[in-house]
């Protein structure tokens, strides 16, 4: 398959401490903590376009601010055992599920005080120091009974995080929540056909969504020799379900048009209504291949409880991916939203001489949007020819009041340095100069997703 180990994606060799770093800018004084991103970053690869996006080891990068400073900036790969013996390490200490030692690469994440690097498909996080360096795959003290996800949500009201995790083993997933102190609370079995696989949920205040959709695991590609053997699937019907959040009921399941979501922005329950927005596919991974199935666009789905119909509305058709949104709102009626778009896309990722129809389907490219849900109307930040931008992370201002008042942060690649920025924007004036701009003294690949961690959450 096509793959994009090249360019924005191409790994780096190199683990990196640096310290005071420079900053275009000022850095906001209320800004304490840190902003982390994971991503796939491979040991030697010999031939990239034989490897798979999502199998490479995962490697953290930090920026770590304090008093206007930006104290420092680390790059450190997750120690699996497998890593680990590579860079010459003992292995870390921890029980993995099934077999499966990963090093996470997907998200990175702060709960109870800690750190977590995370990935699906049943491995286990594994936990960091805030440092960054590997402590070992965790079970959350014993109280995990299998393994976990790549995406969880915190329900800013209780603090409980909310996960469904998958394994090929499993004719289940598993809801996991785990409490604010960092032990799994409650886990909740829900049975499923076909071992589908499921990248992200929601919430609302009364449910959590539960994406069952058309792309499943294949022994026919497994048998192949597929690295990941999850394949669209025609005979899986497309369906989203509603567990009660309190974890009393069944699984109340509801047909959609056949897709596929990596990600949600967010969710809410309106009167007998459930509402979902997310990014919607129309395929994704035809014949195991990340590079079919068209492009993503943002999504409203509404779940109306009396009827059981659900009705699809096209938000934007603009190409994007990685939404996130206010996370305080997170399960309530919200506003705002942030993603990354393609923007100047054969520029940005791939050379300039790229033929259109070569183009695998993506979302990355040299833009941010801001979307307003209310007017329908959104803001594009463009960071220029040749530029590449990840994931938009939202962090409120202290004292917030509205919704966007705050700054929206993401790694940005400069060409023109050959080395990566941390962008602080603010979300009220999201085209206008960035709040600041700290230069990082290397590159770091295109990747998933990031968090900021603010001290107070943090160890």
């Amino acid at each position: 398959m096509s793959t994009p180990y090249r360019n924005g994606f191409a790994p780096v060799s190199e683990e990196i401490t640096a310290f005071d770093l420079p900053v275009t800018g000022r850095i906001p004084a209320e800004l304490s903590g840190r902003y982390l991103r994971n991503g796939p970053n491979p040991f030697g690869l010999d031939d990239p376009a034989a490897a798979h996006l999502f199998l490479g080891e995962g490697m953290v990068h930090g920026v770590r601010l304090r008093d206007g400073r930006a104290e420092w900036y680390r790059n450190r790969w997750v120690r699996s055992a497998e890593v680990a013996r590579r860079l010459g390490e003992e292995p870390r200490p921890g029980a993995v599920h099934g077999g499966m030692d990963f090093a996470a690469n997907t998200h990175v994440i702060g709960h109870a005080g800690r750190t977590f690097a995370t990935v699906e498909a049943g491995a286990r996080p594994y936990e960091l120091t805030y440092e960054l360096e590997t402590v070992g795959p965790c079970d959350f003290g014993g109280t995990l009974p299998g393994g976990y996800a790549a995406h969880s949500k915190l329900d800013p009201h209780t603090g409980e995080l909310h996960a469904i995790a998958y394994f090929f083993g499993w004719d289940h997933h598993q809801h996991v929540v785990i409490d604010p102190q960092g032990r799994v609370s409650r886990t909740v079995d829900i049975p499923v056909a076909d071992a589908p696989m499921v990248h992200d949920l929601a919430l609302t205040q009364r449910y959590v969504v539960i994406y069952d959709l058309p792309v499943t695991f294949s022994m026919e590609h497994a048998a192949k020799g597929a690295p990941l053997p999850y394949s669209w699937n025609d005979d899986h019907p497309a369906r989203i379900g509603l567990l009660p959040k309190d974890g009393g009921g069944e699984v109340r399941w509801m047909e959609v048009e056949p897709c596929w979501i990596f990600h949600t922005l967010n969710a809410y329950d309106d009167g007998d209504q459930v509402v979902i927005d997310a990014v919607r596919y129309p395929k994704r991974f035809v014949d195991a291949r990340l590079d079919l199935g068209g492009l993503p666009t943002l999504e409203r789905f509404t779940l109306d409880l009396t009827s059981g119909k659900v009705t699809e509305t096209r938000l934007d058709d603009r190409a994007q991916e990685f939404p996130r949104a206010n996370e305080r709102l997170t399960s309530l009626p919200y506003r705002y939203g942030y993603a990354a778009a393609a923007e100047d896309l054969v520029d940005v990722i791939y050379p300039a001489d790229t033929e259109l129809e070569d183009l695998p389907d993506t979302a990355f490219g040299n833009a941010l949007i801001k979307h307003d849900l209310k007017t329908g109307t959104r803001q594009s930040r463009n960071f220029g020819r040749g530029a590449s931008a990840g994931e938009p992370v939202f962090v409120p201002a202290q004292g917030a009041a509205a919704e966007d008042d705050g700054y929206v942060m993401a790694f940005v690649n400069d060409p023109g340095r050959g080395a990566t920025d941390l962008v602080i924007l603010s979300a009220q004036d999201f085209t206008g100069e960035p709040v600041a701009t700290v230069h990082l003294p290397a590159r770091v690949p295109l990747g998933f997703h990031g968090s900021w961690v603010a001290d107070t959450d943090a160890s």
